[in-house]
């Protein structure tokens, strides 16, 4: 067993699991969706990102693209929450919420893709 493949293999799958944790729930109730929860997803989101720069196959390149795209998704997500809590002035609105879930959930798309590609580059190996 590779342990470099198990840390890479941890990220990419918690990055999904987090981010579908943060994307469930009513799309426009602010109560089922946390600020730490969509923080934590950026976070383990970047670590995935930096742990793909090492692959120099297509595949890796496939990889990295999707987890740039899911970063993007993550922080335009941020940057509205941040944008309507702290300089709008009507608060949060579930118009803005769904706004940041549906960023979200974006994001959590290009995750799936992710863990789709690393199961089909975990069954193409061969021994």
């Amino acid at each position: 067993m590779n342990p470099e493949k198990v840390v890479f293999g941890f990220f990419i799958v918690l990055a999904l699991t987090l981010n579908f944790g943060f994307f469930v729930g009513e799309i426009d109730n602010p109560d089922h969706h946390h600020a730490w929860e969509l923080f934590a997803v950026i976070v383990v989101n970047l670590v995935a990102t930096v742990l793909k720069f090492g692959d120099r196959t297509q595949l890796g390149a496939v990889l990295l693209a999707t987890s740039l795209v899911a970063i993007l998704q993550l922080v335009a997500a941020a940057l509205v929450w941040t944008a309507v809590v702290h300089v709008g002035e009507g608060g949060m609105t579930p118009s803005a919420m769904a706004s940041i879930v549906s960023l979200a959930g974006g994001a959590m798309i290009a995750n799936v893709v992710s863990v789709v590609l690393l199961l089909i580059e975990t069954v193409m190996l061969r021994r």
